[in-house]
């Protein structure tokens, strides 16, 4: 394979957002809509996006209505069939008892066809569920039974758990969770290829966990809303280990249902793997540290083991963070020296365990965070900056990952130039979120001046 062909092979990328809601779920914009969010991909540059959803009825019948399949299992609009491509994806709240608890439970169903959909839906109602009271339906069917009866129906089913450490809906979850997935899943624990990180962790945290070691680590946006798509998601890139790509120079645009899931089930003789994951500074999540809003009481994770999780105020139990969760399930703790900070030729770091056995991931402010920051946080100039941007100079994933700084200090100024820089080389201060609050990013800190990054020679990535 000679160089040129190896650069092509590495700049197919498929950047996917396989969460999100529609405009039938609780607190969705209305805008919502199956062309919203096409359109909205486009200009955050995602290839791939979930439709979201597909329990509700009247959602459904817009993707049946609005969607062809373009190739097995993927799907695009019938009147923009080059414009983003779809994925059957949606999201399922389990509330229930288990082990004496109440459990509450977000898990996502990724279906390979419609007629898929169309059997988990009939059964799901013919249990009870009610379907149209939301997008993202609440059934009193638990975690292991959904997922056995998704499987009952069709092998090929992906089953995750979503925002995995949410406290109050989350497999792991502190109000309602479980402390290990043979705990939640059984014996069925084995079909759990992936867990969803959630916008309060990061790859870091989810390798700490023994559980985890062999499982994908993806994230998504969860996106009520058009500009939220992308705020965290999963690229897909060839895999060079299947050697027909390399022969016959595999068309990424051509991918299916089964490459992704592949990709996900890290099967070696797939067309795709999992290259990297795109992800918030996890302290900027609503969920990182703990605490309790209404008496503004916010611990860090010492200072829960030293006080409690009793809120001094009010003395009502704290809502336990994501930080905490994931320091009680860990086998070990990850420092520095267990990491590798990798830069690319356009100053973007990739961080890897040390030995590179995991998928690496690079850490993202949304480019309308960034854009308010450096116009004094008005809504109106953020948004104006953001249309001639990405108008002019390329797609938000393109600002963000792939520009080098000259074009971007040349078109958007010295300012945007180093915001980005401060970025790429995860310089940015994040005043953590908790609680249902999210944290606050400042890129331009007196606090990244004490950011002391240990330089690492640049090398080539995949």
């Amino acid at each position: 394979m000679n160089l040129s062909t190896f650069v092509r092979i590495l700049n197919m990328q498929i950047i996917a957002d396989l969460q999100l809601h529609s405009r039938y779920s609780r607190a969705v914009s209305p805008n919502m809509t199956l062309d919203e969010i096409s359109r909205w991909s486009k200009v955050k540059g995602i290839q791939l996006v979930a439709t979201g959803d597909w329990t509700h009825p009247l959602w459904f019948r817009s993707i049946k209505e609005k969607l062809k399949e373009s190739s097995s299992g993927i799907f695009t609009l019938k009147d923009k069939p080059g414009e983003t491509q779809f994925l059957l994806s949606t999201e399922i709240s389990s509330i229930y008892s288990q082990g004496g608890q109440v459990r509450r439970v977000h898990n996502l169903i990724f279906s390979p066809s419609i007629e898929t959909c169309e059997k988990i839906i009939k059964e799901l109602n013919s249990r009870g569920c009610n379907l149209m009271a939301d997008g993202r339906p609440i059934i009193g069917v638990s975690s292991v039974d959904l997922l056995k009866l998704a499987l009952n129906i069709d092998e090929r089913i992906l089953f995750i758990p979503a925002h995995a450490w949410t406290p109050w809906f989350a497999v792991f979850g502190s109000k309602s969770g479980f402390d290990s997935l043979q705990e939640c899943f059984g014996d069925y624990a084995k079909y759990i290829y992936a867990v969803e990180t959630g916008l309060s962790s990061d790859p870091i945290m989810n390798w700490q966990v023994k559980e985890l070691k062999d499982r994908s680590i993806v994230s998504f946006s969860d996106a009520h809303s058009g500009p939220k798509l992308g705020r965290e998601a999963t690229v897909f890139v060839p895999n060079l280990n299947d050697k027909s790509q390399i022969t016959n120079e595999f068309q990424i645009s051509n991918f299916k249902f089964q490459d992704i899931a592949d990709a996900i089930k890290k099967n070696p003789d797939g067309k795709l793997k999992i290259g990297y994951t795109i992800e918030f500074f996890p302290e900027e999540g609503k969920y990182h540290w703990s605490g309790h809003r209404v008496c503004n009481i916010r611990y860090n994770a010492r200072e829960i083991k030293e006080k409690g999780s009793v809120c001094p105020v009010c003395h009502k139990p704290l809502t336990v963070g994501v930080e905490n969760r994931v320091l009680d399930l860990s086998e070990k703790l990850l420092g520095p020296e267990d990491l590798l900070f990798i830069k690319n030729k356009v100053g973007l770091t990739f961080v890897y365990d040390k030995e590179k056995t995991r998928r690496p991931f690079v850490s993202m402010i949304p480019f309308l965070e960034v854009l308010l920051e450096l116009n004094n946080h008005s809504p109106t100039k953020a948004q104006r900056e953001y249309e001639r941007f990405t108008t002019n100079l390329g797609t938000e994933f393109d600002i963000l990952l792939r520009k080098d700084y000259e074009e971007i200090g040349k078109f958007g100024g010295e300012k945007l130039r180093q915001a980005i820089e401060i970025i790429r080389e995860r310089k940015v201060f994040v005043d953590p979120g908790y609680d249902g609050v999210f944290g606050k990013v400042k890129i331009f800190n007196e606090a990244n001046e004490e950011v002391k990054e240990k330089k690492q020679t640049q090398q080539t990535l995949f």
